[in-house]
């Protein structure tokens, strides 16, 4: 372990429960201070992912699609993207059917429907997809040790798109802005 430094990117992921009995989950990744461009190009890759899986969720989309347009920005962008989470659905449980894989040729079963709540939190690679976990069970890190960035969001599948329920203030639909990454 060791202090954040200039240069660094850092992954923030915040779990709420509300008083009504339903979670929420939200994943953010900022640049500290001068981060070089390929730190700012995996940040942006990641935000670009999610962003691209949001614009197709609807009724009638195959969970297992959004992995093939998650696949192709961050391909387009040179990264690669983990293979060993997804997003999954959300509610009064935290983790739920379905499951939300992020990689092309993925085999998720199911169907959006409107009135589901699931995540989407595409963790998007410098290098290799692999990664692995400390001793402490919790922190992934990626194997050949280049950075990663994620961004996920909490929706609802609405009868036209989806809702973004962890959306930002005044923000509720997602938009590329590098300052609002900046530390």
């Amino acid at each position: 372990y060791r202090e954040i430094q200039d240069g660094d990117i850092v992954n923030i992921d915040v779990t709420t429960y509300s008083r009504g009995g339903y979670h929420g989950d939200l994943n953010e990744t900022f640049c500290v201070g001068n981060v070089d461009a390929d730190g700012r190009r995996v940040v942006q890759t990641a935000f670009e992912c999610l962003q691209s899986a949001l614009a197709m969720v609807k009724p009638g989309t195959l969970y297992r699609d959004l992995g093939s347009t998650i696949h192709r920005v961050a391909q387009a962008n040179k990264c690669s993207v983990v293979r060993t989470y997804c997003g999954h659905g959300i509610g009064s449980l935290f983790h739920t059917a379905p499951n939300v894989p992020h990689y092309h040729k993925n085999k998720a079963k199911g169907v959006m429907k409107e009135g589901h709540v699931l995540t989407i939190e595409p963790m998007i690679n410098l290098g290799h997809y692999d990664d692995t976990t400390w001793g402490d069970n919790w922190t992934a890190v990626t194997r050949d040790g280049k950075r990663s960035a994620q961004f996920e969001h909490t929706i609802l599948v609405t009868k036209d798109g989806c809702e973004i329920l962890t959306a930002r203030e005044n923000e509720p639909v997602m938009k590329w802005d590098p300052d609002l990454v900046q530390r």
